[in-house]
């Protein structure tokens, strides 16, 4: 029988106490000052920039390292061997060109390790500025004055020139492994894998068309192929999409007129005009035949002295295996053979995926364009005039492509810095549990 009052009505039950919000269900925002916290969701805080530089930027990579300044030094050395006859013809000084690729060198070394020391991940910010800037800087070009018959530099007299196409090469590799990473779960579509990158590509080689620069054109296509495929585009679609393109700059090269086909024929018969159109080429093969397996010696090079053109740059390779014969070519293609790999490497273990294209996109510009000389040398392809990596001459081109090796040392920091922590996290979880087993067996 229920409880009742004085006046015989029945006592009401109290009502039950209200259960709190759970913090995990409607977490609290932050209480103003001299009042209480409002019930209301917390506002999402949008993430911060990530740092520029990192005050810990983990170890660099000295294998790596080692072999960078090794192939920079031994390029040094071959470029002063093979310029110093036409510099002193042009300038009346045997050191001109030397002298400027030694300041561009230590400079960009030293550039390099600064960029080293960059948060990677920091740079992604700026991909799309970059890329931006590029087709501006590839429109301006057309405008300069020409050298060598062609609008390729920036040629602003008093100023060092500036080939764009090799600011070009990075702003694509920076600008797809931001999207390649951001658009990583429909790598796979069409649009996605192979209608981005080749919209993102067909303006600037369109532009690099129009310079004319038909090897940047072919090299530019090789690194997006490169980060299509490690991107995780789709294997059939990535296979139409080069067979495309591949005819497209074929049927482009063979309806050409002018120096395109003079360059195609010299190609097929490169002893056919040895006076003027094939004779860069025949002197390229005679300079390469003379060198045998060991070579004339450091120096003694006869072909350098006005008989073979551009012997300080897009032909050196040449020179070198007049110089130091079959043993030293062997060694410098051992010496980028083994670049690229420890490159791959860095790739390979980078912490994120933005990190190992980046990496990949940058060793796949040095071995493409490394592979495009020395083909053109050997008259496996067609001259289309590409210059060696840390060996020919251009101060600019060499900063870049130090700078480039830059970010693939930031990488490699961030990569050995996360081994390192990976490590010392298995060292104390080791000590932690023999102390444990150390412990039970002395009760």
């Amino acid at each position: 029988m229920a409880a009742r009052d004085n006046t015989g009505r029945p006592l009401r039950r109290p009502a039950a106490p209200r259960a709190p919000y759970a913090a995990s269900q409607r977490p609290l925002a932050a209480a103003a000052p001299g009042g209480p916290a409002r019930l209301r969701p917390a506002k999402k805080q949008p993430d911060p920039w990530p740092a520029m530089f990192l005050k810990d930027p983990g170890p660099l990579s000295g294998g790596l390292l080692a072999t960078l300044l090794i192939l920079l030094a031994f390029g040094l050395v071959v470029l002063f061997s093979a310029s110093y006859a036409i510099a002193y013809y042009k300038f009346g000084d045997s050191y001109q060109y030397i002298r400027s690729q030694a300041i561009y060198a230590v400079v960009g070394v030293a550039f390099m390790l600064l960029i080293s020391r960059m948060n990677y991940r920091w740079m992604l910010r700026f991909a799309w500025p970059l890329y931006v800037v590029t087709l501006f800087l590839l429109v301006a070009v057309l405008f300069m004055p020409p050298i060598n018959n062609v609008n390729r530099w920036i040629n602003i007299q008093g100023l060092p020139t500036v080939q764009v196409s090799e600011i070009a090469k990075f702003s694509i590799v920076l600008l797809l492994a931001q999207l390649f990473e951001q658009y990583r779960a429909r790598m796979h579509t069409f649009r996605v894998g192979i209608l981005l990158p080749g919209a993102l590509l067909a303006p600037i080689l369109v532009l690099l068309r129009l310079e004319p620069h038909n090897s940047a054109m072919i090299l530019m296509c090789c690194i997006t192929a490169t980060l299509m495929f490690v991107g995780g585009a789709n294997l059939m679609w990535c296979a139409i999409g080069g067979g495309a393109a591949a005819g497209g700059i074929a049927l482009l090269l063979i309806t050409s007129k002018g120096y395109v086909q003079e360059r195609l024929a010299g190609w097929l018969d490169p002893f056919s005009d040895v006076l003027d159109s094939t004779m860069q080429t025949a002197q390229g093969l005679y300079t390469i035949g003379s060198g045998g397996w060991f070579g004339v010696g450091l120096g003694n090079s006869t072909q350098k002295h006005m008989w073979l053109s551009e012997a300080q740059n897009d032909f050196i390779f040449a020179i070198l295996g007049e110089e130091l014969g079959f043993v030293g070519a062997l060694l410098c293609i051992a010496l980028f053979a083994l670049l690229v790999a420890q490159g791959i490497y860095v790739a390979v273990n980078a912490p994120d995926r933005a990190g190992c294209l980046l990496a990949v996109g940058v060793m796949a510009q040095i071995g493409f364009q490394f592979f495009f000389n020395v083909a053109v040398v050997t008259n496996t392809i067609p001259n289309t005039g590409i210059s060696l990596p840390f060996f020919s001459s251009g101060g600019t081109s060499l900063l870049l492509l130090l700078a480039e090796m830059g970010v693939v040392f930031s990488v490699s920091r961030a990569a050995n810095k996360a081994r390192a922590q990976r490590k010392a996290a298995q060292a104390e979880e080791k000590a932690r549990r023999e102390e444990h087993v150390f412990r039970a067996d002395k009760r």
